[in-house]
C-alpha cells in the first residue's frame, strides 16, 4: 500500500490523514510501549484525541506559529504526542538529546528563543529548574511524568491535556484559523558538533514531506510492517525514517526500553524493520559469534559452512542475477540449518535493517548477509532531511552507501567534496547567515563529505573533508579506511588514526575489553583493571601484530607505525562523542595530547637514529 496519502505537503497533513483513514479502528495502532512487562498499543483515535487537546493547552498558554517549543526526553509516547501538537499549531519543534547537560541546553534554549519546553521526567526537569533564571524567554514547562509534587509554574502533560479538553468543549473551534504552510520551519535541530558551538539547522515541513516521500518508494512499507525504535527522535535520521515514514504508511512503532533490552524487545516487538548505527551490529555479530563458539564441533562447523554458502550465493546474485540451480539448494538447506534460527533472535520477521549515522564497515554488512540478513546501508545529513542516498534491497553494496533517492541531485566536485541539490535541502542555520552562505552556494549543499561514484551510481564515502591528514611530509591521507580496516579486528571497540602535521600516523585505540579479558583469562594473564591489561606485553603484541598485518594493505605513507591503548571508551558522557554517536577527534586528540607526543617523541628518535 505505501503512503496512506501521497498528497500531503505539510507534517499536520501527513498526521490528520493517517488519524482519518483509521479513524474508529481498534485493530492498528501506530505505537506500542511496554507497561508491566507486556507491549501495550495507543490507539489511533486515542492519539489523535490527545494531539487535540495538547494543541489546545499550548495555544491557550501563547504558543502561536513559529514560535520555537522544546522537547527535552528519551524516546516514549509524549514525544510524538508533544511533537504532533506543536506543529499542528505551525510553531517549530527544537528536539534536545536527554544525554545533554544543563549549560548546552542553555545554550540551545537561548539561541533559538524557546518560549516552551516539554521534558520527560523529574530529572530533566531539574536540568531546566537549574537554568531557568538564565532563560528570559521560557514561559511555560511540561513535565510528562506526572507530578508527585506541585512545583511552580509547572504542570504535568495530563493536566495539560485536561486543561486542553476543557478549553475544546467549551470553544470547538478554538485551534482552526491556523495556516501551515510547506515553506514554514517545522524543526530547528541543533547539530551535534564535533567542533565548536552547534549550530541549529532549520527543516521545513517540504524538507522533511518531500524526504519520506523519496524514501518510501524505496523502502516500501504498510501496515503490515513493524519498527522498533531504540535511536533518539531527536536525531534527524529516527525522526524521518523511524517515525515519520513508518506513520505515513500505517507502520506500528514499538518503543524499545533501552539499549541493552534491543534482543529481548526484537523478540516481542518481532520488528520488520529496524533504522539503527553500525554499533549494534557490532553487538549482535558479537553475541552470535560467541554463542557459536559455545556450540559443538559439529555445529561449528554447519554454520560457517552456511555463511560460506551464503557468501557464494549473494556474490553470485550479485554478479549475474541469480545463483546456479546447486547453490540454491544449498542456500535453500543452509537457512533451515542456521539462518531461519538466528533470524528468530531478531524477531522471526524481519526484514531488513537500514544503517546509518555513521559508516557501516564493509565486512560487518558482508556478514549478516551470508547469513541471509540485509542491510540497507545510507548517507546523509541533518542538513539534508537527512536521507540523500539509500542501497537499494534488490541491489545491496556493502562499502558503499547507495544511490541517491527520488529528487536528490548529486555532484562530485574537482576536490572530492560531495555537494547535493534538491527540495530536501535544509532552509540554512538558525540565526547564522554566514554559516549557511559557507555550506550553500549556487543553490549545492557542500556536505563536506569526500566520495567516489561507481558505474552504478552508487557512492562511495571516502572520508570527511576536514579529517583528511595532511603529514608534515606533505602526504594527504584519508583516515576513514585506515580505521575501517583497524575496526575490522575483534580485538577493537574504538579508532581514531593521528597524524596532521606529522611524520608518520599512529592510532588511538580503545580495546574491546571483553574480547581481552577472555585472552588474559586464557594465557594466565591477571590484570586488576583496564590500565593494567594495556600494559600487558602479551596484549601488546596481539595489537603490534594487527598493525603490521594492516601495514601490508597499505602504501607507505598510509602505515600506521604505533599505537596508544586507551583504557576507557569514547562515550558521550565523557564528552569524547556526540550524541548521533561521532568521535570528537579534536576533544580526543587535546585529551591524549601528553601522551600522543610521547609516542612521536620515541618514533621520532628511533627513525633519526636509524
Amino acid at each position: 500500500m505505501g503512503l496512506i496519502n501521497a498528497d500531503f505537503q505539510t507534517l499536520p497533513e501527513l498526521f490528520f490523514s493517517v488519524f482519518a483513514h483509521y479513524r474508529g479502528q481498534e485493530s492498528k495502532f501506530p505505537i506500542a510501549r511496554k507497561i508491566n512487562g507486556v507491549y501495550e498499543p495507543i490507539l489511533y483515535d486515542t492519539l489523535e484525541e490527545d494531539v487535540h487537546h495538547f494543541s489546545a493547552f499550548l495555544k491557550h498558554n501563547g504558543v502561536t506559529k513559529h514560535d520555537r517549543v522544546a522537547i527535552l526526553s528519551e524516546n516514549r509516547p509524549g514525544w510524538y504526542l508533544a511533537d504532533m501538537a506543536i506543529l499542528n499549531l505551525g510553531a517549530i519543534n527544537v528536539p534536545l538529546y536527554p544525554s545533554l547537560p544543563p549549560n548546552q541546553i542553555e545554550y540551545i534554549l537561548n539561541n533559538c528563543s524557546a518560549k516552551a519546553i516539554v521534558v520527560s521526567n523529574m530529572l530533566q526537569l531539574g536540568k531546566i529548574i537549574s537554568i531557568w533564571q538564565s532563560l528570559p524567554e521560557l514561559c511555560l514547562v511540561v513535565v510528562m511524568n506526572r507530578l508527585e509534587e506541585e512545583v511552580e509554574d509547572v504542570l504535568d502533560l495530563n493536566q495539560a491535556k485536561e486543561e486542553g479538553k476543557r478549553i475544546l468543549d467549551e470553544k470547538p473551534w478554538f485551534l482552526e484559523g491556523t495556516l501551515v504552510e510547506p515553506d514554514d520551519v517545522a524543526t530547528v535541530i541543533y547539530t551535534s558538533g564535533t567542533t565548536g558551538l552547534p549550530k541549529g539547522v532549520m527543516l521545513t515541513h517540504r524538507n522533511i514531506c518531500e524526504n519520506v516521500k523519496s524514501c518510501s518508494t524505496i523502502i516500501r512499507l504498510d501496515e503490515t510492517d513493524c519498527g522498533l525504535s531504540f535511536l533518539p527522535l531527536s536525531h534527524a535520521y529516527e525522526r524521518t525514517g523511524g517515525y515519520y515514514l513508518l506513520f505515513s504508511c500505517g507502520a506500528s512503532i514499538y518503543l524499545a526500553e533501552s539499549v541493552e533490552t534491543i534482543s529481548m524487545n526484537m523478540t516481542e516487538a518481532r520488528p520488520t524493520i529496524m533504522f539503527t548505527v553500525p554499533r549494534l551490529f557490532d553487538r549482535i555479530k558479537m553475541s552470535i559469534l560467541k554463542q557459536i563458539s559455545s556450540e559443538s564441533a559439529i555445529k561449528q562447523k554447519v554454520f560457517y559452512w552456511a555463511m560460506n554458502t551464503g557468501e557464494k550465493y549473494h556474490r553470485e546474485i550479485n554478479n549475474t542475477g541469480k545463483a546456479s540451480i546447486l547453490l540454491g539448494l544449498q542456500h535453500s538447506l543452509a537457512n533451515t540449518l542456521v539462518y531461519k534460527k538466528i533470524k528468530h533472535k531478531l524477531g522471526g520477521r524481519l526484514r531488513y535493517f537500514v544503517s546509518g549515522g555513521a559508516a557501516l564497515p564493509q565486512k560487518i554488512g558482508e556478514f549478516f548477509q551470508s547469513l541471509d540478513i540485509s542491510i540497507l546501508e545510507g548517507f546523509g545529513l541533518t542538513e539534508t532531511s537527512p536521507v540523500t542516498h539509500v542501497n537499494r534491497p534488490e541491489k545491496i553494496k556493502y562499502g558503499r552507501v547507495g544511490a541517491p533517492v527520488a529528487n536528490v541531485e548529486m555532484k562530485i566536485a574537482e576536490d572530492g567534496e560531495i555537494l547535493l541539490k534538491g527540495p530536501n535541502i535544509m532552509k540554512g542555520y538558525w540565526k547564522d547567515e554566514e554559516a549557511t552562505r559557507q555550506v550553500i552556494r549556487d543553490g549545492w549543499f557542500y556536505t563536506g563529505d569526500i566520495g567516489e561514484v561507481d558505474k552504478d551510481g552508487y557512492l562511495k564515502i571516502t572520508d570527511r573533508k576536514k579529517h583528511i591528514i595532511v603529514t608534515s611530509g606533505g602526504k594527504n591521507i584519508a583516515p576513514m579506511p585506515i580505521e575501517n580496516l583497524i575496526a575490522d579486528s575483534p580485538f577493537v571497540d574504538q579508532v581514531i588514526v593521528i597524524g596532521e602535521k606529522r611524520p608518520f600516523l599512529i592510532a588511538l585505540i580503545v580495546p574491546d575489553f571483553v574480547k581481552l579479558r577472555e585472552v588474559a583469562a586464557a594465557e594466565g594473564i591477571k590484570a586488576s583493571s583496564n590500565k593494567e591489561l594495556i600494559e600487558n606485553k602479551s596484549i601488546l603484541i596481539i595489537f603490534e601484530k594487527l598493525l603490521r598485518t594492516i601495514s601490508r594493505q597499505l602504501a607507505t605513507h598510509e602505515k600506521v607505525r604505533k599505537f596508544l591503548l586507551v583504557d576507557d571508551p569514547f562515550t558521550i558522557e565523557n564528552g569524547h562523542m556526540t550524541p548521533t554517536l561521532k568521535l570528537k577527534r579534536k576533544e580526543i586528540m587535546t585529551k591524549f595530547a601528553n601522551e600522543i607526543d610521547k609516542v612521536y617523541n620515541t618514533l621520532n628518535m628511533v627513525y633519526n637514529s636509524e
